[in-house]
């Protein structure tokens, strides 16, 4: 049992380092985008990033689309949070308590050290295995017993190697709630909400691993941690600083919004938020849930009444456009996502919803602003898959087959699609002269779809 687990921890930790090698390695992970709970979500980690002496700007936050409770690191300085983690939280100090936890984590290198305790455990281990066949070797001519110590040998070697790795990830686990800790102070936060969170947990270190929590699995708990958690909240200034008002509210819209999203509608109006429920938070849910049904007129009931009362709010404008998007009212579509990015002009997601909904009218005149506003919002966030698929379809509108099949490259690149890449970028080789940037683009492009494929391939081996 030692032994295979020792075999399942090395097989997660080089899995997780791998994440994040290449533009692609999304396509492993069931990933989300919203730009309201990207933007909530942000609120909250970037002063803990700035606490840490990180760049805000250089961490990425990625939302997994996955029910199990679960946030960690990968790729140096990628932060993976699943969605149900977000919804299982009560409340914005749990959720920026394992954002600072995290932030420990990228702060102190943790991933690229993990890869010094890997190899030192598999030598110990490898070392006890050469030893252990030796003394079999020798058994098989002088007798059972040193046979048997052989094998006792290669077991014990494996166990010390086990020990050697989880003492690792434990200290990994401690250095990361001390550096959360100070990050909180810092940002002159309480840790109530991360004390409470794993204590929360606490409970499944007891249960077998198929029924643990993925965050449990790996992030392996303690009593000394929590007792050190708990004794730092007896002592801070800050344990009684409560969330505000409107700090409540984000976190309340979040759970709502993802809730609407990814239970069944049904479920969300029956088990989540009832119709006799008259809450801001409640009525977001149920407009996405009739949204999804799909019920037009229930759900535009729901948002109408939403936007009564905030009419100045991008988000419950934009769930209106995709409202009517959903529903082919195109030319309505546009209005409300234009209304929104009027609200937040720099905002890419929104963007990328103008542009859709423009090139999706079949309007020929909408596709030169559906260009600029695709355009605009690449510039922001380079790496979203629908934006590049929509400029890809803009440009071969208005007969830019070069820029269409740089855009068609990219949208291949990030979705793992190798193969087209390269026949897209060869395309766009032969519309530009040599040496000019798009020229040069595709050679980019034909470069990572070549090391993108020698990656795939050594995975597949």
């Amino acid at each position: 049992m030692g032994s295979r687990l020792f075999r399942l921890l090395l097989a997660a930790c080089v899995a997780a380092a791998q994440v994040a090698a290449t533009t692609a390695w999304a396509q492993n992970l069931p990933l989300i985008r919203d730009s309201e709970i990207e933007d909530t979500i942000r609120g909250w980690a970037d002063p803990l990033f700035v606490a840490a002496g990180l760049n805000p700007a250089d961490i990425r936050i990625l939302l997994v689309n996955d029910e199990a409770l679960n946030a960690f690191v990968a790729g140096g300085q990628n932060l993976f949070i699943h969605t149900g983690l977000l919804t299982a939280t009560d409340f914005p100090g749990q959720l920026i308590g394992v954002i600072a936890h995290e932030t420990g984590h990228i702060a102190g290198g943790h991933l690229a050290r993990a890869g010094d305790a890997i190899r030192e455990a598999q030598n110990l281990g490898l070392f006890a295995t050469l030893l252990g066949i030796g003394l079999i070797a020798v058994g098989a001519a002088s007798g059972a017993a040193t046979a048997r110590a052989g094998g006792a040998v290669i077991a014990g070697g494996q166990s010390v190697g086990l020990r050697t790795f989880l003492a690792y990830t434990r200290a990994q686990e401690s250095a990361a709630d001390q550096a959360a800790l100070n990050y909180l102070d810092r940002t002159k936060q309480s840790a109530a909400g991360l004390l409470s969170f794993l204590e929360r947990l606490q409970d499944q270190e007891l249960l077998v691993t198929s029924r643990q929590d993925p965050y449990v699995r790996t992030h392996p708990l303690s009593r000394d941690r929590i007792e050190h958690i708990a004794e730092h909240v007896r002592a801070s200034r800050w344990t009684s600083q409560a969330a505000s008002e409107a700090e409540m509210e984000r976190h309340a819209r979040m759970k709502a919004k993802l809730i609407g999203y990814l239970e069944r509608p049904q479920r969300v109006m029956k088990s989540f938020y009832p119709e006799t429920d008259t809450s801001l938070a409640a009525r977001y849910a149920r407009a996405v849930a009739y949204l999804r049904l799909p019920d037009r007129d229930k759900a535009l009931a729901e948002i109408d009444s939403l936007i009564a009362e905030r009419p100045d709010d991008p988000y419950f404008v934009e769930l209106k456009g995709q409202i009517m998007f959903e529903h082919a009212k195109l030319r309505e579509a546009v209005t409300y996502y234009q209304q929104a990015v009027n609200m937040r002009p720099d905002d890419p997601l929104l963007l990328t919803g103008l542009g859709q909904a423009q090139v999706e009218t079949g309007d020929a005149s909408l596709v030169a602003p559906a260009i600029e506003n695709l355009e605009r919002a690449n510039r922001r966030d380079h790496d979203n898959p629908s934006t590049w698929r929509l400029l890809a379809t803009a440009y071969h509108q208005v007969g830019d087959v070069g820029a269409s099949s740089l855009a068609a490259g990219e949208y291949a690149l990030l979705i793992g699609q190798v193969e087209n890449a390269s026949v897209h970028a060869g395309r766009a080789e032969r519309e530009y002269a040599e040496g000019t940037p798009g020229w040069l683009r595709a050679q980019d492009i034909k470069t990572e779809a070549e090391q993108l494929k020698a990656l795939q391939e050594r995975r597949e081996r």
